[in-house]
């Protein structure tokens, strides 16, 4: 199984860098620093969207992690635990996905997975045949 960040999220951010970058050509100084910026933020998250994809991949005896700090390819015994972490910020709920590599704490959102880090986690409970430690 694995999960990555859906292509239609990663295709709205590249039509975004290029608004940005037309209206960045046709504004005033300002305008085309800020637009510039966000241009070049919108790039830079389609680049990691095609460069790690997946984001997440697993099968019954590995696991493998990729994100900008972390390229692992793990059995599962070297995992420690999979957990959902919950919270509401602002008013507004939000979820995690978090595989802790023992040396390592790799948290994962729903925008970086593609799906609901709850069922990532369920999923990747049923894959792994130990309990965690």
């Amino acid at each position: 199984m694995q999960w990555a960040p859906r292509p239609v999220e990663t295709a709205a951010a590249a039509v975004g860098a290029l608004i940005a970058v037309a209206l960045a050509v046709s504004s005033d100084s300002a305008g085309r620093l800020l637009f510039g910026i966000g241009a070049l933020c919108l790039a830079a998250l389609v680049t990691a969207d095609l460069v790690l994809r997946p984001r997440l991949r697993a099968d019954a005896d590995t696991v493998e992690i990729r994100t900008l700090a972390v390229r692992r390819r793990l059995p599962w015994s070297a995992v420690a635990g999979v957990r959902v972490d919950e919270h509401s910020r602002y008013g507004l709920p939000s979820r995690t996905l978090e595989v802790d590599t023992g040396d390592a704490l790799v948290v994962l959102g729903r925008r970086s997975l593609g799906a609901d880090p709850r069922e990532v986690a369920k999923e990747l409970r049923q894959l792994r045949t130990e309990p965690f430690r």
